[in-house]
């Protein structure tokens, strides 16, 4: 099988991945374990029993690449390796292995958003949730970290921004990633910040209410407010969408605590579905210089974060339906969905995802198209 590439083997981005298993008293590779679930993921297997059903199934087809020295592993073997694998380093792995099929070397739009697996929990803990971020223009997962048991996803948020390369970026997050020390650690990256404004900071919220108030009677000089309208129609459904843009921040009475902050903002969308109208307003604060229209695009393509890997892990893969309960193998589990997930997005022929996912489960040929990116796998 040709499957070569231009950045080198997949061997060479999991080599500094720590095997978590005694030495010497292994008898299969970690990196046959770890080939092994990624490409059985992707044709279409959901849990340990259904990956060693695939590798049993395509045995001599792996052989051409793997050594396989102990055969096929046991489910067993494989959902304790996955338990005991440092989940932020093999989500370092994976994610190297992407940006370097992808040719991605900048970043321009990342998105964070958490997700909860709901099929994770059991008796004793709740299911797992894990915030994701989310690179926007080229549909690459990015890295992802759980949330603590007894906290939120916003201790969780600076975590993941440690693992990311933000020089150029802009970075949009919900209202719960709207803190100063997640601003200040975007900025110090180098990255730029898009932050929706929600009641849990109420002042700020204040604030930007009574700077847009003012804005739209005219109240503020000239030239500090820009305005942008969207108009879409479709499938039973019109949507209009304002938005407004101030750069006079004299209102904003801790203004100096937000690293950079230049720019606030409303977006009320109006829509009528079916005869029905209904009205939704937003704020958010910024620390682009742009203009009203790249910050309408910027908070419209934030969801895509939603739309292109939550929902479809949900439906593509069945995320939520799956019932590992360690969190530690639900994490790597789920890093294994992401990374299936973006591969199977960088394939161009046209299909659903779950029509791709069948057919590599079916084509071992199709199969290494897929994967025709993401190494020499020959020289595994």
């Amino acid at each position: 099988m040709a499957a070569t590439t231009q950045v080198g083997s997949i061997k060479r981005h999991f080599r500094k991945l720590r095997d978590p298993r005694v030495v010497g008293r292994s008898r299969h590779l970690l990196i046959d374990i770890v080939f092994i679930a990624i490409c059985a993921v992707i044709g279409e297997c959901d849990n340990w029993q259904e990956i060693v059903v695939f590798a049993q199934m395509r045995q001599a087809w792996f052989k051409r690449f793997l050594k396989l020295p102990g055969g096929v592993p046991s489910h067993d073997t494989f959902e304790r390796v996955f338990a005991k694998l440092n989940p932020q380093a093999f989500a370092s792995c994976c994610v190297g292995w992407l940006r370097d099929i992808s040719g991605l070397l900048d970043l321009k739009h990342v998105a964070i958003d958490g997700k909860t697996l709901r099929g994770s929990g059991n008796s004793t803990l709740g299911p797992l949730h894990l915030v994701s971020a989310w690179a926007v223009d080229a549909n690459l997962s990015l890295g992802q970290v759980a949330v603590d048991e007894k906290s939120n996803e916003i201790t969780a948020i600076p975590r993941l921004l440690e693992l990311l390369v933000l020089k150029g970026a802009l970075v949009t997050i919900d209202a719960i990633g709207c803190q100063k020390a997640i601003a200040k650690k975007i900025t110090d990256k180098g990255g730029d910040y898009i932050f929706t404004v929600k009641a849990n900071q109420e002042q700020l919220l204040h604030d930007i209410q009574l700077t847009v108030a003012q804005g739209l009677d005219g109240e503020l000089p000239a030239g500090t407010v820009r305005q942008y309208t969207t108009v879409e129609h479709g499938h039973g459904r019109d949507e209009e969408r304002s938005y407004v843009v101030i750069d006079h921040l004299d209102n904003l009475r801790d203004r100096e605590a937000w690293p950079k902050l230049t720019m606030v903002g409303m977006c009320r969308s109006e829509r009528t579905i079916n005869g029905k109208t209904s009205t939704e307003v937003r704020y958010f604060i910024g620390s682009p210089r742009m203009s009203a229209r790249r910050y309408a695009g910027a908070l419209r393509n934030h969801w895509r974060v939603e739309n292109n890997l939550h929902w479809q892990l949900d439906v593509s893969m069945g995320e939520d339906q799956n019932q590992v309960e360690d969190r530690t193998a639900a994490a790597n589990l789920a890093m294994i969905r992401k990374f299936a997930l973006s591969l199977l997005k960088q394939d161009p022929r046209k299909g659903t995802l779950k029509g791709k996912r069948k057919a590599a489960g079916l084509d071992p040929d199709f199969l290494a198209e897929i994967l025709l990116n993401a190494g020499k796998i020959e020289e595994l």
